[in-house]
Protein backbone atom coordinates (compact mmCIF):
# COMPACT_ATOMS: atom_id res chain seq x y z
CA UNK A 1 0.00 0.00 0.00
CA UNK A 2 1.58 3.25 -1.14
CA UNK A 3 1.64 6.46 0.81
CA UNK A 4 -1.62 8.40 0.58
CA UNK A 5 -1.08 11.89 -0.83
CA UNK A 6 -4.63 13.14 -1.40
CA UNK A 7 -8.23 12.88 -0.19
CA UNK A 8 -9.11 11.19 -3.50
CA UNK A 9 -6.55 8.45 -2.84
CA UNK A 10 -7.87 7.96 0.68
CA UNK A 11 -11.45 7.65 -0.62
CA UNK A 12 -10.31 5.18 -3.29
CA UNK A 13 -8.96 2.95 -0.52
CA UNK A 14 -12.41 2.85 1.11
CA UNK A 15 -14.73 1.92 -1.79
CA UNK A 16 -17.56 0.87 0.54
CA UNK A 17 -17.94 4.52 1.63
CA UNK A 18 -16.64 6.27 -1.51
CA UNK A 19 -19.90 8.04 -2.38
CA UNK A 20 -20.49 9.26 1.18
CA UNK A 21 -16.88 10.35 1.76
CA UNK A 22 -16.84 12.23 -1.56
CA UNK A 23 -19.98 14.11 -0.51
CA UNK A 24 -18.54 15.01 2.90
CA UNK A 25 -15.23 16.09 1.32
CA UNK A 26 -17.20 18.42 -1.00
CA UNK A 27 -18.79 20.03 2.09
CA UNK A 28 -15.33 20.62 3.58
CA UNK A 29 -14.26 22.23 0.30
CA UNK A 30 -17.05 24.81 0.60
CA UNK A 31 -15.39 26.17 3.76
CA UNK A 32 -12.15 28.10 4.22
CA UNK A 33 -10.43 25.00 5.57
CA UNK A 34 -7.36 23.70 3.77
CA UNK A 35 -7.16 19.99 3.00
CA UNK A 36 -4.03 18.00 3.72
CA UNK A 37 -3.03 14.44 4.62
CA UNK A 38 -1.88 13.61 8.15
CA UNK A 39 -1.59 10.16 9.72
CA UNK A 40 -2.51 8.76 6.27
CA UNK A 41 -5.97 10.36 6.38
CA UNK A 42 -7.55 13.65 5.21
CA UNK A 43 -7.23 16.47 7.75
CA UNK A 44 -8.59 19.98 7.25
CA UNK A 45 -6.73 22.87 8.81
CA UNK A 46 -7.03 26.59 9.45
CA UNK A 47 -3.74 28.47 9.57
CA UNK A 48 -1.95 25.16 10.03
CA UNK A 49 -4.10 24.09 12.99
CA UNK A 50 -6.11 20.86 12.79
CA UNK A 51 -9.86 21.53 12.76
CA UNK A 52 -11.53 18.42 11.36
CA UNK A 53 -10.76 15.23 9.48
CA UNK A 54 -12.29 12.31 7.61
CA UNK A 55 -12.15 8.74 8.88
CA UNK A 56 -13.34 5.49 7.30
CA UNK A 57 -13.52 2.11 9.00
CA UNK A 58 -15.03 -1.28 8.27
CA UNK A 59 -18.48 -0.62 9.76
CA UNK A 60 -18.64 3.16 9.84
CA UNK A 61 -17.16 6.41 8.58
CA UNK A 62 -17.18 9.86 10.05
CA UNK A 63 -15.83 13.31 10.74
CA UNK A 64 -13.33 14.01 13.48
CA UNK A 65 -13.49 17.41 15.17
CA UNK A 66 -10.15 18.00 16.84
CA UNK A 67 -11.63 20.43 19.36
CA UNK A 68 -15.15 19.04 19.14
CA UNK A 69 -15.64 19.32 22.89
CA UNK A 70 -16.32 23.04 22.32
CA UNK A 71 -19.06 22.50 19.73
CA UNK A 72 -22.61 23.25 20.89
CA UNK A 73 -23.81 20.01 19.20
CA UNK A 74 -27.52 20.99 19.00
CA UNK A 75 -28.51 17.62 17.46
CA UNK A 76 -26.44 15.58 19.93
CA UNK A 77 -24.52 13.90 17.11
CA UNK A 78 -21.01 13.95 18.51
CA UNK A 79 -19.48 11.08 20.41
CA UNK A 80 -16.31 10.71 22.39
CA UNK A 81 -14.85 7.64 20.69
CA UNK A 82 -12.44 7.15 23.58
CA UNK A 83 -14.40 7.84 26.76
CA UNK A 84 -12.35 9.09 29.73
CA UNK A 85 -9.23 9.30 27.57
CA UNK A 86 -9.92 11.89 24.89
CA UNK A 87 -10.42 15.38 26.20
CA UNK A 88 -11.09 17.45 23.07
CA UNK A 89 -11.60 15.12 20.09
CA UNK A 90 -15.17 14.30 19.07
CA UNK A 91 -16.53 12.21 16.19
CA UNK A 92 -19.66 12.49 14.07
CA UNK A 93 -20.20 8.87 13.06
CA UNK A 94 -22.24 7.41 10.19
CA UNK A 95 -23.17 3.85 9.28
CA UNK A 96 -24.70 2.19 6.22
CA UNK A 97 -27.95 3.86 5.19
CA UNK A 98 -27.45 7.01 7.27
CA UNK A 99 -28.50 10.21 5.58
CA UNK A 100 -25.87 12.92 5.17
CA UNK A 101 -27.38 16.29 6.02
CA UNK A 102 -25.16 18.71 4.10
CA UNK A 103 -26.52 21.87 5.78
CA UNK A 104 -26.16 20.38 9.25
CA UNK A 105 -22.60 19.16 8.69
CA UNK A 106 -21.62 22.55 7.29
CA UNK A 107 -23.06 24.30 10.36
CA UNK A 108 -20.86 22.12 12.62
CA UNK A 109 -17.83 22.88 10.44
CA UNK A 110 -18.50 26.63 10.53
CA UNK A 111 -18.76 26.54 14.32
CA UNK A 112 -15.52 24.51 14.51
CA UNK A 113 -13.79 27.13 12.33
CA UNK A 114 -15.06 29.94 14.57
CA UNK A 115 -13.82 28.10 17.66
CA UNK A 116 -10.42 27.71 16.04
CA UNK A 117 -10.31 31.44 15.28
CA UNK A 118 -11.15 32.10 18.94
CA UNK A 119 -8.26 29.84 19.94
CA UNK A 120 -10.38 27.49 22.03
CA UNK A 121 -8.12 24.78 23.45
CA UNK A 122 -7.97 22.31 26.28
CA UNK A 123 -4.70 22.82 28.11
CA UNK A 124 -3.21 19.64 29.59
CA UNK A 125 -3.41 19.46 33.36
CA UNK A 126 -0.15 19.98 35.19
CA UNK A 127 1.71 16.80 35.87
CA UNK A 128 -0.35 14.93 33.31
CA UNK A 129 1.62 12.79 30.89
CA UNK A 130 1.10 14.16 27.40
CA UNK A 131 2.22 11.11 25.49
CA UNK A 132 2.76 7.40 25.75
CA UNK A 133 6.39 6.25 25.77
CA UNK A 134 6.69 3.87 22.82
CA UNK A 135 9.38 1.17 23.20
CA UNK A 136 12.04 1.05 20.50
CA UNK A 137 10.90 -2.21 18.84
CA UNK A 138 7.32 -0.96 18.47
CA UNK A 139 8.49 2.50 17.36
CA UNK A 140 10.55 0.96 14.52
CA UNK A 141 7.59 -1.16 13.42
CA UNK A 142 5.21 1.84 13.43
CA UNK A 143 7.68 3.90 11.44
CA UNK A 144 7.88 1.17 8.78
CA UNK A 145 4.13 0.58 8.51
CA UNK A 146 1.99 3.72 7.92
CA UNK A 147 -1.33 1.89 8.21
CA UNK A 148 -0.31 0.25 11.50
CA UNK A 149 0.87 3.64 12.78
CA UNK A 150 -2.47 5.27 11.86
CA UNK A 151 -4.42 2.51 13.62
CA UNK A 152 -2.18 2.76 16.69
CA UNK A 153 -2.68 6.54 16.87
CA UNK A 154 -6.47 6.04 16.74
CA UNK A 155 -6.38 3.82 19.84
CA UNK A 156 -7.11 5.41 23.20
CA UNK A 157 -3.99 6.42 25.19
CA UNK A 158 -4.94 3.68 27.68
CA UNK A 159 -4.85 0.99 24.97
CA UNK A 160 -1.63 2.44 23.52
CA UNK A 161 -0.05 2.27 26.97
CA UNK A 162 -1.11 -1.37 27.43
CA UNK A 163 0.56 -2.38 24.15
CA UNK A 164 3.71 -0.38 24.96
CA UNK A 165 4.04 -1.93 28.41
CA UNK A 166 3.39 -5.40 26.95
CA UNK A 167 6.39 -5.00 24.62
CA UNK A 168 8.64 -3.17 27.08
CA UNK A 169 8.07 -5.76 29.84
CA UNK A 170 9.42 -8.64 27.71
CA UNK A 171 12.90 -9.54 28.93
CA UNK A 172 14.13 -11.49 25.91
CA UNK A 173 14.51 -10.19 22.36
CA UNK A 174 12.64 -13.20 20.97
CA UNK A 175 9.72 -12.54 23.32
CA UNK A 176 9.55 -8.90 22.24
CA UNK A 177 9.44 -9.95 18.57
CA UNK A 178 6.79 -12.62 19.10
CA UNK A 179 4.67 -10.16 21.09
CA UNK A 180 5.00 -7.62 18.28
CA UNK A 181 3.67 -10.16 15.78
CA UNK A 182 0.78 -11.00 18.10
CA UNK A 183 -0.33 -7.39 18.66
CA UNK A 184 -0.09 -6.26 15.00
CA UNK A 185 -3.50 -7.67 13.91
CA UNK A 186 -5.05 -6.41 17.17
CA UNK A 187 -3.87 -2.85 16.52
CA UNK A 188 -5.06 -3.00 12.89
CA UNK A 189 -8.50 -4.12 14.12
CA UNK A 190 -8.65 -1.45 16.84
CA UNK A 191 -8.72 -4.13 19.55
CA UNK A 192 -7.06 -3.40 22.88
CA UNK A 193 -4.70 -5.92 24.49
CA UNK A 194 -7.15 -6.84 27.26
CA UNK A 195 -10.48 -6.03 25.58
CA UNK A 196 -11.69 -9.63 25.83
CA UNK A 197 -11.48 -9.41 29.62
CA UNK A 198 -13.47 -6.17 29.76
CA UNK A 199 -16.74 -7.49 28.32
Amino acid sequence: MGKITSTEEYIAQHPAWAKELTLIASIFEETELEGTIKWSAPVYTLNGKNVAGLGAFKNHYGIWFFNGVFLSDPKNLLINAQEDKTKALRQMRFSKGDLINKILIKSYLIEAIENEKLGKRITPERGQSKSVVIPEHLAILLKKDAELNRCFMELSPFKQKEFCEHIASAKREATKLSRLEKIKPMILSGIGLNDKYRK
